[in-house]
């Protein structure tokens, strides 16, 4: 690329330019009530299902039928709205998550509700593609890793504070009027993009005499298959057993009903210091980092499975859990981006957005089938198991894409 295209660049001229705090902090706003929306059926769980007078295993299969409409549509989506403007995309999907949001608050019927989750997926494939690599846009690439943590946060917000608070309006005050919350604070959120966001250009212009290659050649791909790989298997083991993570503690673990929007705030409290914690080891020990996390997760887990009614061994263990899941999926991100050539940045996203609810909506399916055949006391190691292999996968994977380059 000449000197003159390369003075155009918005990634090089972000390097004279402050921080973008404003875009970045609403892109975690608009994560924030994305995670919140489509999790919050995890702490209303009970209530649904009483209400609509199903079991509590086809309520989890909604966080299934989400996710899995998110696999089917995101990747498509993304290549056809590929040459279309960043920010108009995010307005779109932000008044359908309106319409799921608004539909779900007054679903008559399961078969209603199961609609709403499918319109909500349809819009969160696409919404993760163009804003999982939006901050990628906003920053030099050395600042990758403070980006993606200031956009994560909105996840580990959602998790601290979004999904237990819809679990405390669900219980009070009933599981529509948490919906309808949701959607009313989408609307307002999509007047603050129009009016803050900043728009990217996305497209990365050719050089004179260059020929555009089809992205199925571009060299980064090995690098993000076996990122998305890692996603998906650690995404499995976690939501298999996070899904259900409210009849277990009540269940098996012996917790009060009005105490868990309290434990699902403590996780998420220390989500938000494993995510502090991985905005700096995304940068500097990305693969022992992320290792550490994951080991630990399954570690956590596994101490729970096995003293489940002992509380003084219970609650550490759910702060553990939270500190070190909750800084893994940013620095998987950040990999991604660190890892996905410039022009493979929105497809990337969309496959690691696809990883993800395949192992969220495949985590809640294979749940579901242990919770009605085992019961709950199985399900932390499968948990555990499942998690074991993605420690595997990231070492086999690092080992095999260093050989790749070595070799090349």
């Amino acid at each position: 690329m000449n000197g003159s295209l390369r003075s155009m660049s918005p990634r090089d001229a972000a390097t004279t330019k402050p921080f973008p705090w404003p875009g970045l902090l609403i892109l975690s706003a608009l994560v924030f009530v994305s995670v919140t929306s489509e999790f919050l059926p995890t702490g209303l769980l009970p209530d649904i299902a009483r209400e609509l007078n199903v079991t509590e295993s086809q309520v989890g299969l909604l966080i299934t039928l989400f996710a899995g409409t998110v696999v089917l549509t995101a990747a498509p989506l993304t290549t056809i709205t590929r040459r279309y403007s960043r920010k108009s995309l995010v307005i779109v999907v932000l008044l359908v998550f309106v319409i799921a949001n608004a539909l779900a608050a007054i679903a008559p019927s399961y078969a209603v509700l199961a609609i709403a989750r499918v319109v909500g997926g349809l819009a969160h494939g696409l919404f993760w593609a163009v804003v999982g690599a939006y901050g990628g846009y906003l920053v030099p690439k050395h600042q990758l890793g403070r980006a993606v943590a200031v956009t994560s946060a909105g996840a580990t917000a959602a998790f601290v504070l979004g999904v237990p608070l819809g679990t405390a309006v669900g219980h009070a005050l009933g599981w529509r009027l948490a919906f309808g919350v949701v959607a009313i604070v989408v609307l307002v959120l999509v007047g603050l993009v129009v009016r803050f966001l900043p728009a990217v250009r996305h497209v990365e212009p050719l050089t004179t005499g260059e020929i555009p290659l089809p992205l199925r050649r571009d060299k980064s791909i090995p690098g993000v298959v076996i990122i998305c790989a890692i996603v998906l298997v650690v995404m499995i083991g976690h939501n298999l057993f996070y899904t259900y993570v409210v009849p277990y503690l009540t269940t098996v673990a012996g917790f009060a009903p009005g105490s868990i929007s309290a434990l699902l705030f403590v996780y998420g409290g220390a989500g938000a210091i494993g995510l502090v914690v991985a905005g700096t080891l995304a940068n500097r020990y990305p693969r022992a980092g992320l290792v550490i996390a994951i080991a630990v997760v399954a570690a956590s887990v596994v101490v729970i499975g096995m003293f489940p009614t002992l509380t003084v061994i219970v609650l550490p263990m759910i702060v553990v859990w939270g500190i070190a899941f909750g800084g893994a999926p940013a620095m998987l991100q950040t990999r991604l981006l660190h890892t996905a050539s410039a022009r493979l940045r929105d497809v990337a996203s969309a496959y690691l957005t696809t990883a993800f609810n395949v192992g969220i909506g495949g985590g809640a399916l294979i749940g579901g089938l242990i919770l009605d055949r085992v019961g709950l006391r199985a399900l932390p190691f499968v948990d555990a198991a499942i998690i074991a292999l993605g420690v595997v996968l990231v070492v086999v994977g690092d080992a095999w894409l260093r050989a790749r380059h070595v070799h090349r």
